[in-house]
């Protein structure tokens, strides 16, 4: 598809790099307390701690951030993410059978909300699209939810 994706709201790289705070700290922590303890060589631990510190808080969150973004059509929803494992997603409104949206505490922080989709059948039943400012997301919903009650009243 060729569609030009609208990139995710800024912020949602700050929540991405909240997350990989949670993976760093606790590292970070543990190699500090095995480098002052002195089970190991110095430098054994506390290395590769800040190092995978550095990516989890800096690298990868960039780098996820810009691998996302999405389209909203007329009639359907495109969702792409991934640099490593790419998905492209296409939710047609027609098979859309719930919308959530969905605010963890970071997201909440921020001002951001998780526009989820759940359509029919089993495989990639539900399609999540983050990074958005609650506004939009409530405002996509209302877009798609008046889509859908469209289709059902004509149908």
């Amino acid at each position: 598809m060729t569609d030009e994706l609208t990139p995710l709201h800024p912020a949602h790289r700050t929540a991405l790099m909240i997350e990989g705070a949670f993976v760093a700290v606790p590292l970070l922590v543990a190699g500090i307390v095995f480098e002052i303890i002195g089970v190991l060589p110095t430098g054994v631990l506390i290395v590769p701690a800040v190092l995978v510190a550095l990516w989890a808080l800096g690298w990868a969150p960039r780098r996820r951030y810009r691998h996302k973004g999405f389209t909203l059509g007329k009639d359907r929803l495109r969702v792409v993410k991934g640099w490593l494992f790419h998905r492209d997603t296409v939710v047609p409104f027609g098979r859309v059978q719930h919308i959530d949206v969905i605010r963890g505490p970071v997201e909440r922080m921020l001002g951001l909300s998780t526009l989820v989709l759940h359509t029919a059948g089993s495989h990639n039943s539900s399609v999540s699209l983050p990074g958005l400012m609650d506004s939009d997301a409530q405002a996509m919903r209302e877009m798609i939810r008046g889509h859908i009650t469209r289709e059902t009243d004509l149908g």
